[in-house]
């Protein structure tokens, strides 16, 4: 299967969606679906479906659409999810806790090893199974285990530092969760950062958008 190297970050972030629905469609029972149900499905255009899919190949028959599992297989290949991914949690307070408690790593393609942090209170523990160990054992524990991504959910103030321990041991991918914009060399690492409030303040825009426009709307209407 021929794939384009240049991909653009708007469809590399649409693949998540698509791998997520069809795994939806595929527990639903879905075996075949067309580039426009799709679409129509997922709030896109058959054109965009399908302009997507064509970056890493040809999927599906014109006339006959989509193999639901054999297209999330394909997917989930390009998003690397069945080569044996691992990731390790820097901070276990109430939002890496959640994380360790919470999240299907799984299903996601990646193995969970093991927790740090520097809290007496939870260093030698397990948290859903998971041991935590005291954050000055990293590098010992990254020296003996390969570890695709740091998840980090420090404080703010220990955000770059314990990045740049990430980086220096040879991790490739950090998970971003501090809140704080973490700088590297992009060539050595990937980072992601998630920041809620970049969420929540988009979501207050367009609330904003439909008030302003039910106002102005109302306004005309009494003219």
């Amino acid at each position: 299967m021929k794939r384009n190297s240049k991909v653009s970050t708007a469809v590399i972030r649409r693949l998540p969606r698509y791998y997520r629905h069809l795994s939806e469609l595929q527990e639903a029972g879905v075996v075949r679906i067309s580039s426009s149900a799709l679409g129509k499905s997922m709030g896109l255009t058959a054109s965009q479906i399908r302009q997507d899919l064509f970056c890493f190949g040809g999927f599906g028959q014109q006339g006959y659409g989509y193999k639901v599992d054999i297209l999330k297989e394909e997917i989930g290949d390009i998003l690397g999810i069945n080569r044996g991914h691992t990731v390790v949690v820097l901070g276990t307070g109430n939002l890496g806790r959640a994380i360790i408690e919470n999240f299907r790593f799984s299903i996601n393609g990646f193995r969970l090893l093991a927790a740090f942090d520097i809290s007496k209170q939870v260093v030698g523990t397990r948290i859903a199974g998971v041991p935590v160990y005291h954050a000055d054992e990293l590098e010992e524990f990254l020296s003996k285990n390969q570890v695709s991504v740091g998840l980090l959910t420090v404080p703010i103030a220990a955000a770059q530092e314990m990045g740049d321990r990430l980086v220096a041991a040879g991790v490739p991918g950090i998970w971003n969760f501090t809140n704080y914009e973490i700088s590297f060399n992009p060539e050595k690492v990937v980072v992601e950062s998630v920041h809620f409030s970049d969420s929540l303040l988009a979501l207050n825009y367009m609330i904003t958008q439909r008030e302003l426009q039910g106002i102005a709307k109302d306004s005309e209407e009494s003219l």
